[in-house]
């Protein structure tokens, strides 16, 4: 795809995104899923050349909070090609102008060095127990604000599991699940009290496992008070640690 036609698709995708925007949910915490959200032609191209999980993927096997593979991207030259397209959409600044605008959260910036973001797979019996994410970001000083999800399930079944769980604010009760299914694009808030996760272990296909892409915004600003419980830079918090981390702490040191 040249320059031209890849930013008139980003400026689609863009007033696409603030199309929806009456579709916001604050219930448990912001919230807005989209489907189909690019053309099938692309969206097929990228499944089609979704990377087999090898050495070189990140695999995280804790069984009591997280089992599932993420790949190990440190810059966008890392990226395959027929992704990387979809990948400079979703961090162009025309696609961060309508996140701003939709969630109410200005001079949101992506992260070029994807700590945490990438593609991501979980397999049969994998899962991802109730948490919220890490609040600091090493290399900017920056907050975290946003959380994108693009799932690429085509199959997907029910009876499959793996919905992505919204938890009311202590964690404790999953109010809303949204399924995984391809081409759905999920945006939230993401701070200290929006718990998500898929706790119970999946049963997808050994051959189909769950997949999805996944990036992160930033801001200079903290977070509203309101919602930011924890001063201090802290990983994911899970329940299954009593809302520490894995090493069994509350903060991190913050590295300058």
């Amino acid at each position: 795809m040249d320059q031209k036609s890849l930013k008139n698709l980003a400026l689609s995708l863009s007033d696409r995104l603030l199309s929806e925007k009456e579709k916001l949910s604050s219930q448990p915490f912001k919230h807005l899923y989209i489907d189909n959200f690019l053309p099938m032609e692309l969206s097929n191209n990228i499944l089609n050349h979704f990377p087999s999980v090898d050495n070189n993927w990140n695999f995280s096997n804790d069984s009591e909070i997280e089992i599932k593979y993420r790949t190990k991207w440190e810059c966008e030259f890392d990226i395959p090609d027929h992704i990387i397209n979809f990948v400079r959409i979703l961090n162009s600044s025309l696609f961060l102008k309508s996140l701003s605008n939709v969630f109410k959260i200005p001079k949101i910036i992506p992260d070029p060095y994807f700590t945490g973001g990438g593609l991501n797979v979980t397999k049969r019996n994998g899962l991802l127990d109730v948490h919220v994410d890490g609040n600091y970001h090493d290399a900017t000083g920056l907050h975290r604000r946003l959380n994108v999800i693009y799932f690429l399930n085509p199959n997907w079944q029910p009876e499959w599991k793996g919905e992505f769980g919204l938890y009311d604010n202590n964690g404790e009760h999953c109010l809303k699940k949204i399924e995984p299914i391809n081409n759905r694009l999920v945006i939230f808030d993401t701070h200290d009290k929006s718990f998500h996760g898929y706790p119970d272990p999946i049963l997808f296909p050994i051959n189909d496992p769950r997949k999805s892409l996944i990036l992160y915004y930033y801001t200079a600003d903290r977070r509203d008070i309101g919602n930011d419980v924890y001063q201090d830079p802290h990983s994911a918090l899970w329940k299954k640690k009593n809302f520490h981390d894995k090493k069994g702490n509350l903060k991190r040191d913050k590295f300058e």
